[in-house]
């Protein structure tokens, strides 16, 4: 899965949907990427990429620890 820069939807969202589906599919099972990984993996901007984590922290699933970076929940501790 890719960024289209060109798209309508916010690059923020279109990766919090590449993210949601790693996690739902097990890709990610336990630590979510840095901030800085997903700056350089999908092309773009820092801001972008953490308000894409804080779509999914919202969502219930992924925690972020201070210091120690953003982890999947476990599917029996997410929201329904």
């Amino acid at each position: 899965m890719t960024i289209d820069h060109d798209a309508e939807e916010p690059l923020y969202l279109q990766l919090a949907g590449i993210l949601r589906v790693q996690i739902q599919s097990g890709q990610l099972e336990r630590r979510v990427p840095s901030v800085k990984t997903l700056t350089q993996q999908y092309g773009v901007a820092q801001g972008t990429a953490e308000r894409a984590l804080a779509v999914l922290r919202e969502e219930g699933l992924i925690r972020s620890r201070q210091g120690r970076g953003h982890f999947v929940v476990p599917p029996d501790q997410r929201p329904r």
